[in-house]
């Protein structure tokens, strides 16, 4: 009574599409993995590409201020004030690193992975 020849393939069916479904979605979830190591690569690469780069500016700058200070009070002076200026911002960057660095970077990188 309920075995059927078209219940028999409609169960057949379900279970194929069953199959498919489990299959579409996992290489979904690949596909969406991939996607993001891909993106959090990119940013990864590009932060160091544009720190070395301002690093870079950086150093011509303080040795430009550092010389340019030079002839106005000495070149001992001028880079230690440069050096100063420098650990002050170190200092500053350490008390403020939560709001700074901490807690964009875990904003950041939660909106890349839960997307």
């Amino acid at each position: 009574m309920f075995s059927n020849d078209n219940n028999i393939e409609t169960i057949a069916q379900l279970v194929e599409e069953a199959k498919k479904y489990i299959s579409l979605r996992s290489e979904y979830m690949r596909l969406d993995m991939v996607e993001k190591a891909v993106r959090l690569l990119t940013v990864i690469t590009m932060t160091i590409v544009l720190t070395i780069v301002f690093l870079l500016a950086i150093t011509y700058f303080s040795f430009a201020i550092a010389y340019g200070l030079g002839t106005l009070i000495g070149n001992a002076w001028a880079f230690t004030i440069v050096g100063g200026i420098y650990l002050f911002f170190f200092i500053l960057c350490i008390i403020c690193r939560k709001r700074w660095i901490e807690r964009p970077l875990v904003q950041f990188l939660a909106s890349v992975l839960m997307e």
